[in-house]
């Protein structure tokens, strides 16, 4: 056989170029988030008609997580429900990020690309953070019910009772959970605080954006910190009025951490 009869090789077309490794900062001050926080307020009184939609949105969205609870006989989960309840924040905010990078640049804030956020570039990298913040949600409270089955089960407590979080075994279940809720929280938040801001203004994939959330908080880490606090305070706060105060304190929140973005990797 000779060498004709073989297929020619096709020569390979070039591999694309590889996306830059974004550059964060790592000299952040925690004078730092109160400038987010004042920008995050001016940006609210500017539009408020997409931090009323989205924070509606999560009322709605709390008061029918507490409401499923309580019909289920079950008002003890109202407790890992609403301390996971804010783990969905960062994904509900995506369309406030919008709001904010376009009053920066200038540019009128219009509906259609505030809703339309959610679909980024066009690459599905913002949805698939969107699986990602479902499946964190589904499991903690997937741990939070192994937490319950642990300490409660040989208690014979079941359920459908504030009155068995008072028991001995209650109490080392809500410390248990506290501390393991705290960590996941922790963690979850360090991935996202950074990369889905990142992922509304440029074109990068989510694992190039969450490698730079988790490089932002490691640097920072003392600010950072202290940004989730003020994070998880204000939440836990506007939540106890029947969820209604997070109609301000999550646009507020999530028009502040655009600005923290830009300042920490913009």
């Amino acid at each position: 056989m000779s060498v004709l009869d073989h297929d020619p090789v096709l020569p390979q077309p070039p591999l694309p170029p590889p996306l830059p490794t974004p550059q964060v900062a790592d000299d952040l001050t925690f004078a730092d988030l109160g400038a987010a926080l004042k920008a995050g307020w001016r940006d609210f009184r500017s539009v408020p008609q997409f931090g009323i939609f989205f924070g509606g949105f999560y009322v709605l969205a709390g008061l029918a997580i507490g409401w499923a609870a309580v019909y289920a006989s079950e008002p003890t989960w109202l407790i890992p429900a609403m301390a996971g309840f804010p783990l969905v924040a960062p994904f509900v905010a995506v369309g406030l990020y919008e709001a904010s990078r376009r009053r920066e640049a200038g540019e009128a804030p219009s509906w259609r690309a505030v809703l339309g956020a959610l679909k980024g570039h066009g690459d599905d990298q913002i949805l698939s953070m969107g699986v990602i913040v479902f499946v964190a949600f589904s499991f903690w409270m997937i741990v939070a019910h192994a937490i319950f089955a642990i300490f409660m089960a040989e208690s014979g407590m079941s359920g459908d009772s504030l009155a068995a979080l008072l028991t001995p075994a209650g109490l080392a279940m809500l410390a248990v959970g506290s501390a393991v809720g705290a960590v996941m929280a922790f963690a979850f938040y360090a991935m996202t605080v950074i990369s889905l801001p990142m992922l509304v203004e440029r074109k990068v994939d989510f694992l190039t954006a969450i490698i730079a959330s988790f490089k932002v908080v490691r640097r920072n880490l003392a600010v950072m910190l202290g940004w989730a606090a003020i994070i998880a305070a204000l939440l836990f706060v506007a939540m106890l009025p029947g969820f209604l105060g997070l109609m301000v304190a999550l646009p507020v929140l999530g028009h502040a951490t655009w600005h923290l973005y830009r300042r920490a990797a913009g």
